[in-house]
């Protein structure tokens, strides 16, 4: 007879979990016992937060849920902002979180909240297992849940006591591939022929058009069609920065160059668009704008986002259906209105590749670190200004190469994600981006990366000072406010973790460095000092944009 813990272990192993990260607590013991005897391989973090972008992250990557655990308490509230940030970004992951004995559940009690309750807003299902019995059913729903479209987090609470008691009749379920309904063919019927009769469609790709077969389709469209297309922070890389109509990234509160061929266009197809991640109002200020929604769920409702036709379904098939509509006399020349705009994008991108200016401007340190990283390396951003500047100017030739935090756009998720990135390719190279404000927010995680041997170099934005909240403040005020702070020795305090620590001291140096770094196979953090005065400079160049006609 096996108790309950050894039950879920079991149902964890029956759903191919490789890693699951986490603090242990006196209240899930026996499920770490448990554990212990398992292939699964426990990922001891420094905090819960830790934990949960570390699952956040392996679930992006993997398409699989990423599983993180914690204890009660404050265990569960430490992981509360990481399940939040999987939730809103479209992370399958499934977070496991001790609890008290049910026997004192119905009374104020040492460490005991409701965290069912708690965590019921940033979860797509969550649940307490109040009975051994229905172990590996919970465990089924929870994985099922956490990856069906939209994918998202769920949670499972194991109080301690039933932790211990025995399954009498177990029973596990076979992990089958749920099939994705298909678009109905009116709608898509009806895409095509506003696609085919549009002067100047633009293509919008967003979070869902990252996933593997939807990128596949995206660029066979692309290929058939010479469509213009632009991407939301989250779906960079999804049509390639080689492709000739790629308007890059949209996602700045402010006018751009690809806000004015956005003005200019006459339908705009969103492919897995989610508004989560930028409000349409940025984009259709009028809320006049024709509209193809393809997704995976029927749109929200929104003033600025009504479309003419819905095709809801698996995003793959509708393009493919949409692909095989499209025939060789499709026009080739509809998105000639996108080149103007995209020869002023590069320009601005290319404008200081050659600069040596110290301390380093955002642009050149993009500039480097795409010299020095490969098409399907990684780059993982924290948030902060530099998430801006890598959104608007870092060049993403693969999907899933350029992970950003956008959804609920949480600080401190950069240095935790490389090292579950890094579990996932242990042969990539990964990066993490971090601004000095939000690297302190996890660095100790730091100790887990030397533990592990996972060697992430983390690059490190420093000016001390918060530098977006500065940035909107400046934009507004004319000042900033509560924004200033010290840094510590970063070279320093990499050391005293076990870490390589590195400082930029030259604007020419970063190539060199980084080239160094990657080849120590350890986990290196590089000080980088940015001109942050190029984020005003934007804004009034910005400010001032008048779009070519």
């Amino acid at each position: 007879m096996q108790n309950a813990s050894e039950i879920f272990v079991k149902a964890l192993e029956n759903e191919k979990t490789e890693y699951i990260f986490g603090v242990p607590g006196e209240e899930n013991i026996d499920f770490m016992e448990a554990l212990r005897k398992s292939k699964i391989k426990f990922i001891l973090t420094r905090h819960e937060q830790g934990a949960g972008f570390m699952a956040d992250i392996y679930g992006r990557l993997t398409g699989k849920a990423g599983v993180c655990l914690a204890t009660i308490g404050p265990g569960s509230t430490n992981l509360l902002t990481a399940i939040a940030d999987a939730n809103l970004d479209r992370a399958p992951l499934v977070a496991i979180t001790g609890q008290a004995d049910t026997k004192r559940m119905h009374k104020e009690s040492h460490q005991f909240i409701d965290i069912v309750s708690m965590f019921k807003p940033v979860t797509k299902w969550n649940t307490s297992i109040a009975r051994p019995d229905i172990v590996a059913e919970a465990v089924r729903k929870a994985f099922k849940v956490a990856e069906s479209e939209k994918p998202g987090a769920t949670h499972l609470e194991f109080p301690e006591d039933v932790a211990t008691e025995i399954c009498k009749n177990p029973e596990f379920f076979e992990t089958r591939k749920v099939r994705r309904p298909a678009p109905d063919y009116k709608a898509v019927n009806i895409a095509f022929e506003l696609i085919k009769n549009a002067k100047k469609p633009l293509i919008l790709a967003g979070n869902g058009a990252i996933r593997k077969r939807a990128t596949k389709q995206l660029r066979i469209l692309l290929e058939k069609t010479n469509i213009a297309v632009c991407n939301t922070f989250m779906a960079k890389g999804a049509a390639g920065h080689l492709y000739e109509n790629n308007l890059l990234t949209i996602g700045l509160q402010s006018r751009d160059h690809v806000t004015c061929a956005f003005e200019e266009a006459d339908l705009i197809i969103a492919i897995g668009y989610d508004i989560v991640e930028y409000s349409p109002q940025f984009w259709n200020p009028e809320g006049d704008k024709q509209i193809i929604h393809i997704d995976f769920e029927p749109a929200e409702v929104d003033y600025w986002y009504d479309p003419e036709v819905e095709v809801v379904g698996d995003i793959a098939s509708t393009l493919w259906e949409i692909n095989e509509k499209i025939g060789d006399t499709f026009p080739k020349n509809i998105s000639k209105f996108a080149s103007k705009h995209r020869k002023l994008l590069l320009k601005e991108m290319h404008e200081y590749d050659d600069d040596k200016s110290y301390p380093i401007k955002p642009q050149k340190i993009l500039h480097d670190i795409r010299e020095v990283l490969d098409d399907d390396d990684i780059l993982i951003s924290d948030v902060g200004a530099h998430k801006m500047w890598i959104a608007r100017m870092y060049t993403a030739r693969e999907p899933n190469t350029c992970l950003i935090s956008n959804g609920f756009a949480t600080m401190g998720i950069a240095l935790p994600g490389g090292i579950a990135a890094q579990l996932v390719y242990p042969k990539k190279k990964i990066l993490t981006v971090s601004g000095d404000g939000g690297f302190l927010m996890n660095c100790q995680e730091l100790e887990t990366a030397v533990r592990l041997g996972t060697p992430t170099v983390n690059l490190i934005w420093t000016d001390g000072t918060f530098g977006l909240i500065e940035w909107k403040q400046k934009n507004k005020y004319g000042h900033a406010f509560g924004t200033k702070f010290n840094n510590p020795d970063w070279v320093q305090m990499a050391k005293s973790f076990g870490a390589v620590g590195i400082k930029v001291k030259k604007g020419d140096d970063l190539v060199k460095i980084l080239k160094k770094a990657f080849k120590m196979n350890k986990t290196v953090v590089i000080d980088v000092p940015v001109d942050y005065t190029e984020n005003i400079k934007l804004t009034k160049r910005l400010g001032q944009l008048v779009c070519p006609i």
